[in-house]
């Protein structure tokens, strides 16, 4: 069974910066394209960074050009980089699949951002 585990997140003052992780027990990631999903209390979970199989990447606007997303595969990984953090990225983040949205993918705990004003 597909373990997902996320870590790196933690409480930061606007403006900081949070690193997050994601490995996975069970599968390897390097031959899915992966995301990272964040969810903020009472909204719905949404998709804020893409990376493909060939490391191509794409963000959803509210972080183009703050955050960063890379992958590497020998690790087995997906990283989060987040700079320039501000209140309104506070959520749960979690990594999956690209369209783990619709597939009704298996999820992992998620790692915890609160940014504070």
């Amino acid at each position: 069974q597909v373990q997902l585990v996320e870590s790196g997140g933690g409480l930061v003052q606007a403006g900081g910066s949070l690193r997050l992780s994601c490995t996975a027990q069970g599968t390897r990631f390097r031959f899915r394209d992966m995301a990272w999903y964040r969810q903020a209390p009472g909204k719905q979970r949404e998709r804020v960074a893409t990376v493909s199989v060939w490391s191509t990447t794409d963000y959803a606007d509210s972080v183009k050009g703050r955050f960063t997303i890379s992958r590497n595969d020998a690790k087995n990984t997906v990283d989060l980089q987040m700079n320039s953090l501000q209140p309104e990225d506070t959520a749960v983040y979690f990594c999956n699949y690209t369209d783990a949205l619709q597939s009704g993918a298996n999820w992992g705990q998620g790692t915890q951002v609160t940014v504070s004003s």
